[in-house]
């Protein structure tokens, strides 16, 4: 039986997976100890460290802009509405989203892919320059091709993004621990007065998820063994199959297959562009050629 190396946060729907009830006789995950996923996505674009496993969006567009081996299974591991993701310390006085032309913003890095769905939302929900705005980014790209856009300046050496941010040394930011901080401390509040009123208004535009992670494995594996690519998805499908059926008018933040997740994939690559984040505008269909020529009509 194969081992798969695989990168895979504690998910909701990754669980069935993880505690042996969604089995398989072809594979097993061997499942990395890597706490914050996010942290390990370096080694798996550069390093093609595993087989198998979670990655965000961007990055994997990246990925595919700068030819690395991995390729994209149409799977949602996490996704979620971005308008409360940031904020600002309460000392400031009150910012509104155009109060940030001007300003600084902080941001883990430039080409993260919950910074390219904030300045989307700022951009075209809110009416914002972006041009006008400097980035703070405190790490380098997941892919070391990319290079920040001259809008961005690096923090003063050995600073930290969340202290600066709740110190009031930049002017906003999406923190590193977004639950932790921004929601729950009284030192910030949100740049958009009312997140959810907003989200609902922005979902009702796009009727789509915001997506920020997807199923991801290495193009030597789909080469050798077609047959472990088709089981991988098949048993995450099954993950998310054992999961309580969306209800009738809410919205499926972990939506699979290609019909359900192009209007997602639609918009990011349209905003990854336009921000300068990727350096042409990806087809879904070309995103997703290997997986159809390895899933066939299983992937839609």
């Amino acid at each position: 039986m194969d081992r798969l190396f695989t990168l895979m946060g504690n998910h909701v729907h990754a669980m069935p997976i993880k505690r042996g009830e969604v089995t398989s006789s072809l594979l097993q995950f061997d499942f990395a100890d890597e706490p914050v996923p996010h942290e390990a996505f370096k080694p798996f674009v550069r390093d093609l460290k595993f087989d198998v496993g979670e990655l965000a969006i961007v990055t994997l567009l990246q990925a595919l802009a700068y030819d690395k081996q991995v390729m994209l299974l149409p799977l949602v591991i996490s996704a979620r509405f971005h308008h409360s993701s940031l904020g600002y310390p309460v000392s400031k006085g009150h910012l509104a989203p155009r109060d940030l032309e001007g300003r600084v913003v902080a941001v883990r890095t430039f080409s993260q892919t919950t910074g390219v769905w904030v300045r989307s939302i700022l951009q075209h929900q809110f009416d914002v320059d972006l041009s006008k705005i400097t980035f703070m980014t405190f790490d380098e790209s997941h892919l070391a091709e990319f290079k920040d856009p001259p809008n961005c300046i690096l923090p003063p050496q050995g600073r930290k993004l969340d202290e600066m941010l709740l110190a009031g040394e930049v002017d906003a930011g999406i923190p590193i621990a977004l639950a932790s901080t921004l929601l729950t401390d009284k030192r910030l509040a949100t740049i958009i007065p009312d997140p959810q009123a907003a989200a609902d208004q922005w979902y009702a535009a796009n009727q789509a998820a915001p997506i920020n992670h997807m199923l991801v494995v290495r193009k030597s594996l789909a080469q050798a063994r077609p047959d472990l690519v088709r089981e991988v998805y098949r048993m995450f499908r099954a993950g998310r199959d054992a999961l309580p059926a969306t209800p009738t008018g809410q919205i499926d933040m972990l939506p699979y297959g290609i019909h359900k997740t192009r209007p997602s994939l639609e918009l990011v690559i349209g905003y990854a562009y336009e921000q300068g984040v990727i350096p042409r505008r990806f087809s879904v269909d070309e995103v997703y050629a290997d997986a159809i020529n390895i899933l066939g009509d299983e992937a839609f």
